[in-house]
């Protein structure tokens, strides 16, 4: 694969779980929804750990800050029911250097509603707003939109905690065709004018008096303009994907990249 080298500026002080930052300018690398694993056939991160390291260390060269943003480890999926912290510890225990690599300072860690047991075990938060260059930045893994989880997360949970089990028992069709289903209950659109997950996520930003929104959580790279604002959906590097978002406010350029 291509390497390229884009140049870094100065370090940035570390910031693994702010809620709110203010710096001069910002160049920054996204990904989302990994849902790494214990590997018993469940999880779907799909890649060599060792490989997927050389991805990070591309993105630790070519960006000051990487954001981790939600559903980083798959914690709803254990053997036993209702064990996200067993989950947490079972996967980052599995893939420990990748575990050791984010906890170093340049990463920002904002949790999604697979690994939302990380707020408790390291006080992620659940959204991170950057104020750079004249631009405020919002990132959120985007789970909230969910009206489902918000009223009935438990009930999710364990519809989660069951399609993993149908995957062990190598339903995979069954599994396949509750995933579609679910897809379509999320209303997610590729045309930004239907998809009510990106008019929410734009009500959010205009709430937040924010020029750009940054979510995960679809598995849906996209990057719209709406109006004055711009949505960004970070992807997912999962089942082998390396999907990234791209954000240099300085030179006010913001992509979505697949390949590194």
């Amino acid at each position: 694969m291509m390497r390229r080298s884009w140049g870094r500026a100065a370090p940035l002080p570390p910031c693994r779980h702010p809620t709110s930052a203010h710096w001069p300018s910002v160049n920054i690398a996204v990904i989302s929804d990994l849902h790494l694993g214990n590997e018993d056939g469940v999880d779907s991160f799909g890649h060599v750990d060792g490989e997927f390291l050389r991805f990070l260390t591309f993105l630790e060269s070519n960006f000051e800050r990487v954001v981790l943003l939600g559903d980083i480890w798959e914690t709803l999926t254990p053997r036993c029911p209702f064990s996200p912290r067993r989950g947490l510890a079972e996967a980052r225990e599995r893939h420990s250097e990748i575990a050791r690599r984010f906890m170093r300072p340049s990463y920002t860690y904002i949790h999604g509603n697979h690994d939302l047991v990380a707020a408790r075990v390291d006080g992620a938060p659940e959204q991170w707003s950057l104020d750079v260059d004249g631009k405020r930045l919002l990132f959120m893994h985007g789970h909230p939109y969910d009206g489902l989880i918000r009223v009935a997360r438990h009930i999710v949970e364990l519809g989660v905690f069951l399609g993993g089990w149908i995957r062990r028992a190598g339903w995979h069709r069954l599994y396949q065709r509750l995933d579609q289903l679910d897809q379509k209950r999320s209303a997610v659109s590729l045309d930004a004018a239907r998809c009510t997950f990106q008019a929410w996520a734009m009500d959010v930003a205009s709430n937040a008096a924010a020029d750009i929104v940054v979510t995960g959580h679809t598995h849906v790279p996209v990057s719209t303009q709406h109006g004055a604002r711009l949505y960004m959906n970070s992807g997912s590097c999962s089942n082998g994907r390396y999907t990234y978002l791209a954000l240099d406010t300085q030179r006010d350029v913001y992509g979505v990249h697949h390949a590194w």
